[in-house]
């Protein structure tokens, strides 16, 4: 049964998340659920008028051969997308979360990557940005609604090294991390199939390859806090997350952007 976990199957969940700062729990959703899931990003892949660079909901990739600059996601999606808002809200992912917050979960970003064909891979980063007041408790939930595995660029994790904390200065920029803060052969590939699930600390190093397969590598991507660190901050975020954006854009030149 989709969402059903055991008491000791939760526990060990629970457990490797915290220990290794990372965890994979699978068919976690059911079959249905993940062809409505499909179903709706094949709709949101159609909005034409959305995809537009000086749009700041959308992001962009260039490819890995022809340099071409490439749509790959929609951040925010549940506001345009119903089913992308019903699992980020899915009750047995919120069941799954308080567990390991030993507490109730807020949402605090939802993303939905498209990962087309050729599109370039992300160098190692930790998700945790250094705002102040950003919340130490944030985690990357990772929906896949196709398999995930190495010619696509599936995400690879890097255990443990989450107990070190933040690696980056705290200046609130994005910033790549050394080779050096890893062991890169202790790297985890997160190799999914639909109804699975990754969750990782926003401690968590991590990378993706580019996608050298001919298909899509979808996924929905969620980010949560726990409530008793700092509550319910989804829209505080973007709006901050947007100004940030704006001013960025504009120190390249960049301006007239807009949200819709």
């Amino acid at each position: 049964m989709s969402g059903f976990m055991s008491t000791d199957a939760s526990t060990t969940h629970v457990r490797l998340y915290h220990d290794e700062g990372f965890v994979i729990v699978r068919g976690l959703f059911n079959s249905l659920e993940m062809e409505a899931l499909r179903m709706e990003s094949d709709t949101l892949l159609e909005r034409a008028e959305l995809m537009d660079t000086q749009n700041i909901r959308c992001r962009w990739q260039d490819h890995i051969e022809t340099g071409e600059c490439m749509f790959d996601c929609f951040d925010p999606v549940i506001d345009i997308g119903p089913v992308c808002r019903f699992f980020a809200h899915h009750e047995a992912l919120m069941k799954l979360l308080a567990l390991i917050y030993d507490g109730e979960a807020c949402l605090f970003k939802d993303k939905l990557i498209f990962k087309r064909p050729g599109a370039k891979g992300y160098s190692l980063h930790q998700d945790f940005i250094g705002w102040d007041g950003f919340p130490e408790s944030f985690l990357t939930v990772v929906i896949p609604m196709d398999e995930t595995n190495r010619d696509n660029g599936a995400i690879e994790v890097f255990p443990r090294v989450h107990l070190k904390g933040y690696l980056s200065p705290r200046d609130g920029n994005y910033h790549e991390l050394p080779l050096s803060a890893i062991n890169e052969s202790e790297g985890v590939l997160l190799e999914m199939t639909p109804g699975d699930v990754a969750i990782f600390s926003g401690f968590t190093p991590h990378r993706s390859a580019a996608n050298t397969s001919r298909a899509l590598r979808r996924q929905l991507y969620l980010s949560y806090n726990a409530l008793r660190d700092g509550g319910d901050q989804r829209s505080v975020h973007y709006r901050e997350f947007h100004q940030w954006l704006i001013g960025k854009y504009a120190e390249y030149g960049k301006t007239g952007v807009f949200f819709r």
